[in-house]
C-alpha cells in the first residue's frame, strides 16, 4: 500500500506542473497579443485613401480612378506614357527559354524615343527581343551579372534596330518561372 501512495504523489505533481505551465503560456500569449495590438494601433497612423481614389469615390468618374481613358483599371499604376509622350510601352514578352525549355521568361519593356514615337519601329523591336529571348538559356540570365548581360544585349538590339532614335530601354518587369 505504501507503493501506491508514493506513485500517486509524483503523478499529482506532474499534473499540477503541466497545468501551471499551460496556464502560464496562455497568460503570456494573451499579454503578448494585447501588447502587440496596443503598440500597432498607437504607432501606425490611420492611412488615408490615395488622392485619385478619393476623387473617384466622390465624383464617381472612371477617368479619375484610372479608367481605360486614363491608361488602366482602378488601382493600377497610371500609364507612364501620359506623363511622357515619347515613352512607349511594349506588350509583355512571354516565351520559353532555349534550355531548359520548361522554364518561361516574361519581360515588359518601355522605349524612350528621342523624338516622336514610331509604333512600327516599336513592334519590330518587340519581335527582335522575342526572337532573342528564345535563344537564351537559364544559365545565361541567372544572377545579377546574367541580368546585366541580358540588359546589355537587349539595349544593343534596340540600338541596332532604331539607329539612334531610341535613347533608353526601361525594364518594367522581369520574371523567370
Amino acid at each position: 500500500m505504501v507503493l501506491l501512495t508514493t506513485d500517486a504523489e509524483p503523478a499529482g505533481k506532474k499534473k499540477s506542473t503541466l497545468i501551471v505551465t499551460i496556464a502560464g503560456v496562455a497568460a503570456l500569449s494573451v499579454v503578448g497579443l494585447g501588447g502587440g495590438w496596443l503598440v500597432g494601433t498607437t504607432l501606425i497612423p490611420e492611412q488615408a485613401p490615395p488622392a485619385g481614389q478619393a476623387e473617384a469615390d466622390v465624383g464617381g468618374g472612371q477617368e479619375a480612378a484610372g479608367g481605360h481613358e486614363a491608361g488602366g483599371e482602378k488601382g493600377e499604376i497610371p500609364n507612364i506614357a501620359d506623363s511622357q509622350p515619347q515613352l512607349v510601352r511594349l506588350d509583355p514578352i512571354v516565351t520559353n527559354l532555349a534550355y531548359p525549355s520548361e522554364n518561361w521568361i516574361r519581360i515588359e519593356l518601355a522605349l524612350l524615343f528621342n523624338g516622336a514615337p514610331d509604333a512600327a519601329l516599336a513592334e519590330e523591336i518587340h519581335q527582335d527581343v522575342l526572337a532573342y529571348l528564345r535563344t537564351v538559356s537559364l544559365q545565361q540570365v541567372q544572377g545579377p551579372r546574367g541580368f546585366q548581360y541580358l540588359r546589355d544585349d537587349v539595349s544593343e538590339i534596340v540600338d541596332q534596330r532604331s539607329q539612334g532614335r531610341i535613347s533608353k530601354v526601361l525594364f518594367r518587369t522581369f520574371v523567370i518561372e
